[in-house]
């Protein structure tokens, strides 16, 4: 089951996505929940299945896909989480690499990602995304996925000369991160650390991997996190890019204007979006 958060003629919805269209959860629900977010906050995403079977809404090219996850409490990053980008970057530190993302930064599959006019290497990473589904605090490795709603794609777009001692403001442009398109749920991937990763620039494959390959697996970030932060349903996790970004090819290869990125995680779809240039005021 694929979970969408969209906006339509202004309002903001989520529904279940079908080969048909989309299920109007919100409607179904009178409204009580606007948003994936507040319906995780009260319900479990497999109560959803009872209505899965509903006839479509919407056509899927008339909605606005929006975040997947468009106001989430916390977002927190993992970096250097793959054995290729320690590499690249030369990163000696075995413990968790984490950086925080801010709600705002963030912007839904289909529309631009914005290529903040102030940087000019502005970076692409592909990365697997991970839905907290139910509040957790000092949980432990054994139940962390337990506490999963779902997956989805992430590109963490990166303004690397931004980025001086700490990642916080290289990361956080608005409308530079992009997530989606959907949440797919967790029982419908058996392990998640088993799944291809890719990145394309214009079609061009410029990353790939294999979700094995990350350091710290999900069950691992989730307990080390919780035990610092509690961890509320709508909350997300990056998981971390692969090697390839565009910083450490020889040479350099950076997002512009008008170029496509798509990132494309096995059973959990290919998340495509634009790059649109702001220039400051």
């Amino acid at each position: 089951m694929k979970i969408v958060n969209f906006s339509i003629s202004g309002k903001n919805k989520f529904g279940i996505v079908k080969e048909a269209g989309i299920i109007d959860v919100s409607a179904i629900y009178g409204n009580r929940y606007p948003s994936l977010k507040a319906f995780l906050e009260h319900e479990d995403v497999s109560s959803l299945r009872k209505i899965a079977s509903a006839a479509a809404d919407y056509a899927i090219n008339e909605v606005e896909f929006l975040p997947v996850i468009d106001n989430p409490t916390k977002i927190i990053c993992v970096g250097m989480n793959y054995s290729e980008k320690r590499v690249e970057f030369n990163e000696q530190n075995p413990e968790p690499t984490l950086f925080v993302r801010f709600a705002d930064s963030q912007t839904g599959h289909l529309s631009y990602v914005n290529k903040p006019a102030e940087s000019r290497e502005f970076d692409y990473e592909g990365e697997l995304a991970v839905i907290i589904g139910k509040k957790c605090s000092h949980v432990s490795e054994q139940d962390a996925l337990s506490h999963v709603a779902g997956y989805s794609c992430y590109m963490d777009g990166s303004a690397r000369d931004w980025q001086h001692t700490w990642y916080t403001a290289g990361k956080n442009w608005p409308r530079t991160g992009a997530f989606g398109p959907y949440l797919t749920c967790r029982d419908e991937i058996p392990d998640p650390h088993n799944l291809q990763i890719r990145t394309f620039l214009n079609s061009r494959e410029v990353q790939c991997d294999n979700t094995k390959n990350m350091i710290h697996k999900i069950p691992y970030l989730i307990s080390y996190i919780s035990t610092f932060t509690p961890l509320s349903a709508g909350d997300v996790i990056i998981t971390g890019s692969p090697g390839g970004v565009g910083k450490k090819r020889t040479p350099p290869l950076f997002l512009k204007e008008g170029d496509c990125i798509e990132v494309e995680i096995e059973g959990l779809g290919r998340l495509s979006n634009h790059i649109k240039e702001s220039f400051a005021a």
